[in-house]
C-alpha cells in the first residue's frame, strides 16, 4: 500500500471527483459515514460525544460525523470555529445541516472557555486536517493542550490536530494525543515515524473508496507492507521438493557467555524452512548449540571465539548475533568480508565490528542485508536529529553502497539501494527484549538461502517477524512473551500464509 504526501491525498480526492464523478460534498459524506459507523459499532458504551469542529474539511467531517452520530442515538454536542472566519463550502454546507436538526447543541469555541465533561463523553477532534501548514499557535495551541489535560477518551478524524501528515514541525508543536485516529484510504508517514506516530494511538484505516486509477498511477517512494504484498511475495512449500530445493543456511554466531544468541537465530532459521542449517561458532558453544538445535549442524570456528569464518561457497550466511568484538575474531571476520561476494545478512557484532572504521562499508558484499537498531546505525552512518533524517539518511547510503538497510524501529523501515522505503507494521512493544533481533537475522538468513531476491526477503522477514510476534503476545502478553516464543508462532503465521494462499489459487 503506497504512503502519499497530504498534496498528493488531495489530488486524489480531486481525481475521484472529477473521474468518478461524485462531488466534493458526496465524498465528504462518504468520509463521515465511514467515521460515523466505526465509533457507533466501537463506542456503544459512550452514548455522549463532545466534537470539535474547525472551519475547514476537517471540521466539515466532523460536523457530519456529529450529525450522523446524532441520528443514531447518540448524544452530541458540537464545538465550532470562529464564525468570523470563513467556513470551507463543504463545511458550511453541513453546518447548515447540523443547525436544521432540533435537539443538538452547537456552541462557538470560545478562547479561555473550560471544557467540562464527564468521563464518559468521548472527545472528537475535527479542528485540523491534513492541510495545517505550521504549529498551532495562541487560543487553538490553548485548546488542544485543555484538551490533551482532559482523561477522556479521544478520536481523531483523518490526523490529530496539529500534526503534519509529512514530517514534523518542531519539538514543542502541541498535537491532540488521541486514543484513536481514523483515518482514509492510505497512512500518513507520520503516523510511522516514533517522534510523531505517538499522538496518534490505535490507527484504524477507513476505506472511502478513492479512484484506484489514480492509487496505482501515482508513484511514491513510501509504501506500508500489508496483506496484498505479502500474498505476492510468499511461495507456498512445493510438494515434490527436497532439502536440495530450500538452500543451505549458515548461522555465524556466538561466543563465551553469547551463546544463546546463535541458539536463537539458528532455530528461527530452522522455523522459516531453510533445507539444511548450519551454526559457525566458538566450541565452548557445542553442547549447547547440539542439544537445543539438534537439526542444526556445528561448524567449529574457534574455542571460545570465532576466529575462523570460512564456509561453503554455495551457503547463505548471517553472521552477527552474539558474535562479540574480540581482536581476532575482528581481524578474521574483515578477512572473510574482503574474500567474500555473496550476499550476507549481517547484524549486532557484525555491525558493531564495521562501524569501527568507515572504510570498512566498502567491504560488505553487494545487496547484502544489514539489520541496525537506531543506535548501530548511528555508529555506522551518524547521528541524525531525528527518524524523518535517518530515514533520509540511511535512503543515501543504501543507494551509495548497494545494501538493503533494515532499520529496526516500532514500525521497522526497509530502505532499498534504488530508494524505495517499506514500513512494517506488524509486531509490538513484546519484541522489545534482548534476542529479538537475533531471530530476525535467522529469518532473513533461511529466507534468503530459500532463493528469494533480497528485497523479498527484507519484507517478508520483517513482517514474518512482526506477525509470529502478534501471535505469541496475544498468547503470552507483551510483558511476559519471550523471544522463544515468537519462534514457536512462526508455524501459526506460516499455516496463515499457506491457507491464504490456497483461497486465492
Amino acid at each position: 500500500m503506497k504512503v502519499f504526501t497530504a498534496e498528493q491525498i488531495r489530488s486524489w480526492d480531486q481525481f475521484t471527483i472529477s473521474h468518478e464523478p461524485v462531488s466534493s460534498i458526496q465524498l465528504m459524506e462518504r468520509v463521515s459515514m465511514a467515521a460515523a459507523h466505526w465509533i457507533s459499532e466501537h463506542c456503544k458504551n459512550h452514548k455522549k460525544l463532545a466534537v470539535f469542529c474547525g472551519n475547514g474539511n476537517n471540521g466539515g467531517d466532523g460536523l457530519a460525523v456529529a450529525r450522523i452520530l446524532y441520528l443514531k442515538g447518540f448524544d452530541v454536542d458540537v464545538f465550532v470555529g470562529d464564525s468570523k472566519r470563513k467556513f470551507s463550502e463543504d463545511a458550511s454546507v453541513n453546518l447548515k445541516r447540523l443547525r436544521d436538526l432540533s435537539g443538538i447543541s452547537v456552541r462557538k469555541l470560545s478562547p479561555g472557555e473550560h471544557y467540562n465533561f464527564d468521563e464518559k463523553t468521548i472527545i472528537v477532534d475535527a479542528l485540523f486536517g491534513t492541510g495545517l501548514s505550521r504549529p498551532l499557535e495562541g487560543d487553538n495551541k490553548k485548546l488542544v493542550e485543555q484538551l490533551n489535560n482532559k482523561k477522556n477518551s479521544k478520536i481523531s478524524i483523518d490526523i490529530p490536530s496539529g500534526l503534519s501528515a509529512d514530517g514534523i514541525f518542531d519539538d514543542s508543536s502541541v498535537i491532540l494525543k488521541a486514543d484513536y485516529t481514523l483515518t482514509f484510504q492510505c497512512w500518513k508517514r507520520t503516523f510511522l515515524h516514533p517522534e510523531t506516530g505517538k499522538y496518534t494511538g490505535k490507527v484504524v484505516l477507513l476505506d472511502i473508496d478513492l479512484s484506484k486509477t489514480y492509487a496505482e498511477t501515482t508513484g511514491s517512494d513510501y509504501s506500508v507492507i500489508d496483506d496484498q504484498l505479502i500474498g505476492s511475495i510468499f511461495i507456498p512449500r512445493q510438494e515434490f521438493s527436497h532439502k536440495g530445493t530450500y538452500g543451505k543456511a549458515v548461522i555465524v554466531g556466538g561466543s563465551y557467555g553469547k551463546i544463546g544468541a546463535a541458539v536463537l537465530a539458528t532455530r528461527s532459521a530452522l522455523k522459516t524452512g531453510a533445507g539444511l542449517t548450519f551454526t559457525l561458532a566458538p566450541e565452548c558453544g557445542y553442547d549447547i548449540l547440539q542439544l537445543s538445535c539438534p537439526e542444526a549442524m556445528f561448524i567449529k570456528g574457534g574455542d571460545t571465539f570465532i576466529f575462523n569464518f570460512e564456509t561453503d561457497k554455495d551457503v547463505t550466511c548471517g553472521v552477527g548475533p552474539g558474535l562479540g568484538t574480540h581482536s581476532g575474531t575482528e581481524k578474521s571476520f574483515l578477512s572473510f568480508l574482503k574474500s567474500h561476494s555473496q550476499p550476507l545478512v549481517l547484524d549486532a557484532d557484525a555491525l558493531n565490528i564495521i562501524s569501527k572504521d568507515q572504510k570498512n562499508l566498502k567491504l560488505i558484499p553487494k545487496k547484502s542485508i544489514i539489520t541496525p537498531h537506531p543506535k548501530e546505525f548511528e555508529r555506522l552512518f551518524g547521528n541524525t536529529d531525528n527518524s524523518f533524517k535517518r530515514l533520509e539518511l540511511a535512503r543515501k547510503k543504501a543507494k551509495e553502497l548497494n545494501l538493503y538497510i533494515i532499520l529496526k524501529d516500532h514500525h521497522t523501515q526497509i530502505i532499498t539501494p534504488h530508494g524505495k522505503v517499506f514500513y512494517n507494521i506488524t509486531g509490538n512493544a513484546g519484541l522489545a527484549k534482548g534476542g529479538s533481533g537475533d531471530i530476525l537475522t535467522g529469518i532473513l538468513t533461511s529466507l534468503l538461502a530459500q532463493k528469494y531476491s533480497e528485497e523479498e526477503t527484507c519484507i517478508l522477514g520483517v513482517w514474518l517477524h512482526g506477525r509470529a510476534a502478534d501471535v505469541a503476545s496475544e498468547k503470552h502478553s507483551k510483558e511476559s512473551m519471550l523471544p522463544t516464543d515468537v519462534i514457536d508462532a512462526l508455524g501459526t503465521v506460516f499455516e496463515e500464509l499457506n491457507r491464504k494462499a490456497e483461497r486465492n489459487l
